[in-house]
């Protein structure tokens, strides 16, 4: 019994083992469940665990015949060295027929158990192969749909590799066995008569499995990257797909020659056959191809991979969707005047002033309002306020328990009273107060909003830092916002996100899955208290389908007086013949859109490009997860965006393919470049923007996102991209492109003229040596009535982490660089003072031309900003900090002025 006694510990890690796992596989089920997933979920299980236990029982029994087949010689131990070298160690007492069979089983078991566990991972292959939706697009060399590419020939590279697994592991272990059992101990390295059979048979499978893995490559080589672009080139077909044929047919006849030879003993003609193969494969697939390649396709290189230059164009716009932009010839005009900015009112009045980057840390300084608040991301979008289409930027405003105290951070604060986020807070993108501050469409605990934008539920239990689990619905009440007076206002979730854990049975598996005790012991708890976990919007989609990619950038819509998420989501593949792939992919679509529920933690996903077959062959095999495009509310259809990572991505491979001309890709003579940009004090490759403007030869304001071109090693503008997003134009690229024969200035010149600007430079460095950090904003481009305008903001920081303030607005028209507190004076300071309308005479339009927002929204933004900075002038009296002091109270004197300006 003692020496059994470690049979204890070790059953017991297995039953925890066990116990855990069991446990989360559970409550998994349940969180599918609870999101109405659950046949997502059994259908990726199910063939998950299905497919790892077929492979897993294939190869065992492959295993296991082959075994036995040696045990029959194996038992008599013809060997007799070994025999007798078995019998001094007291092997032979407990060697029989049982015992060998035993050993083999267990031995099969194990080893096709390990070599198999990696098949699993292939499940969404499989079940693509067979729900396969045709491209109706054949490649050029082998006149296959391209489909075959996508869902079919992964899948057999996966079988390929499995059996010639199954074949090449049998093959070296029974090989070891009729070694070891050799009659003749001198004689080891040749297998004996009684074993040639079983062997040649297996050499035979193994070169028969070759000679499909032949015809695979030959499939491959429109992934080629030997020739000049990807794809096959004129080496390939005429050099490496003859000699791949010819391998195919050489391993074709030497499988059947091991065949005969296993039943004849006549083991040296395929021996040297399968030399003759090897010999042919070194001078065949290096040598024949590289001469070839050298001696006959460089000298005349183009003119041999026209062709296939061609093939690579064409297939590589249609995997990333350039096919379908539209070019448009744009001649820049030098006569733009202040009536040509009167007829794009759309354009002007939302230029977007506030960069992102320096709005987050303002955001984060006047509404985090709690220290355990936090602003995470800002993002654009377009909203119709009080009857104006409006671009507007948003953030939400969620919970970061990582600022609580470490005394804070106990069990019932971190998942019961402290569990969701407040609110949002919105700004025009165009509007500045008159402390260079935004000013808000929506702000403060509780929100306060414009009409448009109004917020009935603003709780955020799900978002972008929500990455904990939380039991809501308990005898704790979970803390809401504070008051002005510092008292808290406490709510219990009243909605349907979570698990229910309404037994002792789901307490104790949760409990199990969290490593918390206090989940099954907690009197807090209530039977209708509710779990939340995988409440970060990211991991919550991509957990439902995996077998989608995400853009890593969601965002937040307001609509019915709820919060949304909305994610993009992006069909992919790198198996697009000819396509020159970009890191791992050579194929993608913005397929879907996911939008995730704020408050309930609901997921939906909808097709927003149902002519993608990858979309359809996901809808195949996931029937019911997929909703239509016209199932998606009218308000989140109004606030669809075209995706920055695949316009960033689409923007890269433009660089090159713009053309269709082969001789220019093959010459890469006109190469283009994604400018740069100055950011702060740093160069840094430009991003693109989003922004409300009217298009050349459209008559409404549209929400698009930008991004220009430069020629490579070049800084003048070549051409400018934007991708639409409104309505029916959701989707469409057009593509400026600007005259070769005329200098349009790109951002980086812009830029440098800005710099050698000496009245702007000057001020920037008295700034700077003030203690101000300068940061400058993004450099817009907007095309305006056959002209360019160029717009950038500029910030001041206080160094040491102050607020980020819009301090001024540049302008550059054709020579001319201003620089004025107002988007409204840089213009005049270009184009003169506006003529004052009938209209305008009554009211300012909006859009950085001073507008005036309720006086209810300026006053209290004043008064809380006073109290502020009467706070931290207190703060630095107390510090003996006199200059700080001086600072602060100049800063509230100002304030204190247009707070008077406001109500006289």
């Amino acid at each position: 019994m003692r020496r059994k006694i470690w049979l204890f510990p070790v059953a017991g890690i297995i039953l925890f083992v066990l116990v855990a796992t069991g446990a989360n596989f559970w409550m998994d089920m349940l969180w599918f469940k609870e999101l109405n997933a659950e046949q997502v979920w059994w259908t990726r299980l199910s063939s998950q665990w299905g497919l790892r236990m077929a492979a897993w029982l294939l190869l065992f029994l492959f295993f296991y015949i082959n075994l036995l087949v040696t045990r029959r010689y194996l038992v008599p131990i013809p060997n007799l060295k070994l025999r007798d070298f078995l019998i001094a160690r007291g092997i032979t007492d407990q060697y029989s027929s049982r015992w060998l069979t035993r050993f083999y089983l267990i031995s099969a078991l194990v080893v096709s158990g390990m070599l198999s566990s990696y098949t699993g991972g292939y499940w969404k292959e499989l079940l693509s192969f067979f729900k396969a939706v045709p491209f109706q697009v054949s490649d050029p060399v082998f006149n296959l749909d391209v489909s075959f590419y996508l869902f079919k020939l992964p899948v057999y590279r996966f079988i390929y590799g499995y059996l010639m697994m199954a074949v090449v592991a049998s093959l070296i272990v029974v090989g070891i066995i009729y070694l070891i059992i050799n009659p003749v101990w001198r004689r080891w390295l040749q297998i004996p008569p009684a074993g040639w059979k079983h062997m040649g048979l297996l050499l035979s499978a193994a070169f028969g499995l070759k000679a499909w893995g032949y015809r695979l490559q030959q499939l491959q080589l429109v992934f080629s990257d030997r020739g000049k672009v990807f794809g096959a080139g004129y080496t390939d077909i005429f050099a490496n797909l003859k000699v791949l044929q010819l391998l195919m047919v050489l391993a074709l006849l030497i499988a059947l020659a091991f065949a005969v030879s296993a039943f004849r003993h006549r083991p040296k003609l395929p021996v040297y056959a399968a030399l003759i193969l090897v010999a042919v494969s070194f001078l065949g697939g290096g040598i024949f191809p590289a001469a070839v390649q050298s001696l006959i396709v460089e000298p005349r290189e183009f003119a041999y991979e026209k062709k296939y230059l061609e093939y690579n164009i064409d297939f590589t716009r249609l995997g990333y969707g350039l096919d379908k932009i539209l070019p448009t010839q744009y001649t820049v005009g030098q006569d733009l005047a202040w009536v040509d900015l009167e007829q794009c009112p759309g354009t002007i009045n939302n230029v977007r002033l506030w960069d992102y980057r320096p709005l987050l840390n303002t955001l984060n300084h006047l509404q985090a309002i709690r220290l355990y608040y936090r602003f995470q991301d800002v993002d654009i979008d377009r909203y119709t306020v009080d009857g104006d289409y409006r671009q507007v930027a948003l953030a939400a405003r969620e919970i970061d328990k990582s600022r609580f105290s470490a005394q804070a951070q106990t069990w019932v604060n971190m998942r019961l009273q402290y569990t969701h986020g407040y609110g949002v807070a919105v700004s025009p993108v165009n509007e500045v107060s008159a402390e260079g501050l935004p000013r808000f469409f929506v702000k403060d605990i509780p929100p306060v909003s414009r009409e448009g934008l109004d917020l009935e539920q603003p709780s955020i239990y799900y978002g972008e830092l929500t990455d904990d689990y939380v039991i809501v619905n308990t005898h704790t009440p979970e803390s809401h916002y504070a008051t002005a007076g510092d008292k808290n206002v406490y709510i219990t979730y009243g909605g349907e996100g979570g698990i229910p854990l309404n037994s002792l049975w789901r307490r104790l598996l949760a409990a199990l899955k969290f490593g918390e005790y206090r989940i099954l012991i907690s009197g807090e708890l209530k039977p209708d208290s509710r779990l939340m976990f995988d409440r970060q919007v990211l991991d919550r989609v991509s957990k439902i389908a995996p077998f989608l990619d995400y853009d890593d950038d969601p965002y937040l819509v307001i609509h019915q007086g709820r919060l949304s998420w909305i994610v993009d989501a992006f069909t992919s593949s790198r198996y697009f013949p000819y396509s020159t792939p970009v890191g791992d992919l050579n194929y993608i679509r913005n397929s879907v859109k996911v939008v995730v529920d704020a408050y309930n933690g609901s997921v939906d996903f909808y097709i927003v490009d149902p002519g993608d077959p990858i979309v359809q062959t996901f809808s195949k095999v996931f029937p019911g997860l997929f909703r239509s495009r016209e199932e998606m509310p009218e308000e989140l259809l109004n606030h669809l965006r075209y995706p920055e990572d695949l316009f960033n991505l689409q923007s890269q491979v433009l660089t090159l393919y713009h053309t269709t001309d082969p001789n220019i890709i093959y010459s890469r003579e006109d190469l283009w470049d994604i400018p740069v940009e100055r950011y702060g004090d740093k160069e840094q490759v430009m991003e693109p923007y989003y922004t409300i403007l009217e298009l050349p030869g459209y008559q409404e304001e549209e929400f698009v996102l930008i991004l220009p071109f430069t020629p490579s090693k070049r800084d003048n503008m070549i051409a400018w991209m934007v991708a639409r997003c409104d309505g029916p134009h959701y989707g469409k690229i057009d593509l400026l492109l600007f005259p070769k024969d005329q200098v349009i200035m790109g951002p980086k010149q812009i830029e440098n003229r800005i710099d050698q600007d000496t009245a702007i430079s000057e001020q920037l460095t008295l700034w700077g040596q003030a203690g101000s950090r300068v940061i400058r904003g993004n450099l817009l481009v907007l095309p305006i009535n056959n002209s360019l305008l160029y717009i950038e903001p500029i910030f001041l920081e206080a160094e040491g982490g102050g607020i980020p303030e819009l301090a001024r607005v540049i302008v550059v028209y054709q020579e001319t660089v201003v620089m004025e507190e107002t988007l409204q004076q840089a213009l005049a300071g270009i184009f003169g003072e506006q003529e004052p309308s009938p209209e305008s005479s009554e009211e300012q339009p909006p859009g950085g031309v001073e507008p005036v927002p309720e006086e209810e929204f300026q006053a209290a933004e004043l008064i809380r900003r006073a109290q502020e900075v009467f706070e931290k002038a207190q703060q630095s009296l107390r510090e003996g900090n006199w200059s700080g002091y001086g600072e602060k109270m100049s800063e509230l004197e100002k304030i204190i002025s247009a707070l008077a300006r406001l109500v006289n």
